[in-house]
């Protein structure tokens, strides 16, 4: 796998860009699964940074506690101060609390996870997420981080942003997909179709072999970022016929009842 582009350089042009700080961020973006632990070799394939940099900036992430250090393996966790950061933000976002009653309602009817996503790059990262009362769920929590592209909460979110940003996110999605994305850009396209028509879009199997799922976007009035809220589980469970006749009006109507009292 060859080292990807740098992400942390800016424009060159915006003094106000600080490089060093934007570096340590993606050392800490660099964590892609729970546990995950990580060598400066890792780092560096992952951002594209040079390792005697990545060595300097995990040295100084672990003085600061927000990476821990394993001596026996030689590689890097998060540490404990890390989840502070994203405890204050979910703190901060008053659309969790107002949409949870609503979203465990429908978990509840449909025995299958509901979940509050946001965009972060070509992923959609969980903010929320209820579970039903149905042993029937998907292993997916809060902070984790899924594919954009052939999710149905990914697809949602592309069917509501403008033209503009979803060109740039399409140039960047081909780059990432490679090989598979005029296929994938297929389904992305119907999908957008679809919630042009319907107020939601599908994923059936296509994110993984064996689950479906239906989203609706959530765009704030503010104008922060499109948000999307979906319900997923097992395809022989959430079938086709079920989530066109039951489950997708019953998320829009969630998110329509959300919307209201969030503006």
């Amino acid at each position: 796998m060859r080292p990807r582009k740098e992400r942390a350089e800016g424009d060159g042009k915006d003094r106000d860009f600080v490089v060093a700080l934007a570096r340590g961020l993606e050392i800490l973006r660099a964590f892609r699964r729970e546990g995950e632990a990580l060598g400066n070799g890792d780092f560096a394939m992952r951002t594209g940074l040079s390792k005697s940099t990545v060595s300097r900036l995990t040295y100084t992430l672990h003085k600061l506690d927000y990476l821990s250090w394993n001596p026996d393996t030689a590689r890097y966790q998060l540490a404990p101060p890390v989840l502070s950061l994203g405890f204050s933000c979910l703190a901060g976002m008053p659309l969790r609390q107002i949409a949870r009653p609503y979203m465990q309602e429908l978990a509840d009817h449909t025995g299958m996870p509901v979940a509050l996503a946001s965009p972060d790059r070509l992923t959609m990262v969980y903010l929320e997420r209820c579970r039903g009362e149905n042993a029937v769920t998907l292993a997916i929590e809060v902070g984790a981080h899924i594919k954009m592209a052939t999710t149905a909460v990914g697809r949602a979110y592309l069917s509501v942003i403008p033209p503009e940003q979803r060109a740039a996110l399409f140039e960047q999605l081909g780059q990432h997909e490679g090989a598979a994305w005029a296929e994938v850009r297929r389904g992305i396209e119907a999908a957008i179709e679809c919630y042009q028509e319907r107020g939601y879009c599908m994923s059936l199997t296509e994110w993984k072999p064996d689950v479906n799922a239906v989203a609706v976007a959530l765009v704030p009035r503010d104008g922060s970022p499109a948000m999307a809220f979906n319900c997923g589980g097992p395809s022989q469970n959430l079938t086709r016929d079920w989530i066109e006749s039951d489950v997708a009006p019953r998320l829009v109507e969630l998110v329509r009842r959300v919307s209201a009292i969030a503006h």
